[in-house]
């Protein structure tokens, strides 16, 4: 009976280790930029509710006609006016912090005279966000 020298092959300690190494510089430089995109898309899906608001503000003074709908705008806070928009708006829930993405606060509008747009506040450093 002859016996092969290579019968047990398998890889070495070393190889294991640089093996894990590299995985690990790589996800130590994927991190950074996954967070990154995670943050943008947040950012984006926000923006794009504000502007799907101001469409649904002016839909609905469109099919209800300024005069009628203005007087009783104002005193309404964003949750009230948020939900006369909700037929306007596409599969929407009931509240609008549900809404509206985390880190972001939307205020809408409280003149329709003026047909100002929302205010799209980041609610981490509390400013702006111009869109």
């Amino acid at each position: 009976m002859i016996s092969s020298p290579n019968k047990h092959r398998a890889f070495s300690l070393v190889e294991v280790l640089a093996a894990v190494g590299i995985i690990g510089i790589i996800a130590f430089l994927a991190i950074p930029n996954i967070v990154q995109i995670k943050r943008d898309s947040e950012r984006n899906l926000a923006i794009s509710r504000a502007e799907a608001i101001n469409m649904a503000t002016v839909s609905y003074i469109q099919a209800n006609g300024k005069d009628n709908v203005s007087a009783g705008w104002s005193p309404l806070n964003d949750q009230q006016r948020y939900t006369l928009l909700i037929p306007y708006l596409s599969f929407a829930p009931a509240n609008l912090t549900d809404y509206t993405p985390a880190g972001y606060a939307i205020n809408l509008s409280t003149d329709l005279n003026a047909l100002s747009k929302s205010v799209l506040t980041d609610t981490s450093t509390s400013t702006a966000v111009a869109y």
